[in-house]
């Protein structure tokens, strides 16, 4: 399942990467209110896990776990239902290409709030 799961992954990118560098503006369309997203979801589940004393390492899963996306099964999902040129699964490319930019950078965040929260 797993390796169906990465083939799929790799056939989309491989698949949308074209459209991707074509249509910058519809990325930035997509993109954009993902990294709202991600950024909101972070510090609102990190704040009221602070707030609830959890620990910083139990903060951080948690905090981790609400801002990921299953963007794997999305696309999985919109190719079974919509078909692998529509609309829906080029959302689903676009994704992951910011979730993890998006989730390193906030690691980053959750170790300088370690330092001004935790200590």
């Amino acid at each position: 399942m797993t390796y169906a799961l990465l083939f799929t992954i790799i056939l989309m990118f491989s698949l949308k990467g074209g459209q991707i560098l074509e249509l910058p503006y519809n990325v930035l369309k997509v993109a954009a209110p993902l990294i709202v997203y991600f950024i909101l979801m972070f510090f609102v589940s990190f704040m009221v896990n602070w707030r609830a004393k959890l620990s910083y390492d139990k903060n951080v899963a948690i905090s981790f776990t609400a801002t990921g996306n299953n963007f794997e099964l999305a696309i999985a999902v919109s190719i079974a239902v919509f078909g692998i040129h529509s609309p829906q699964a080029f959302v689903g490319v676009i994704g992951p290409l910011v979730e993890v930019p998006v989730l390193i950078l906030l690691v980053k965040v959750s170790h300088w709030l370690r330092v001004r929260l935790y200590t």
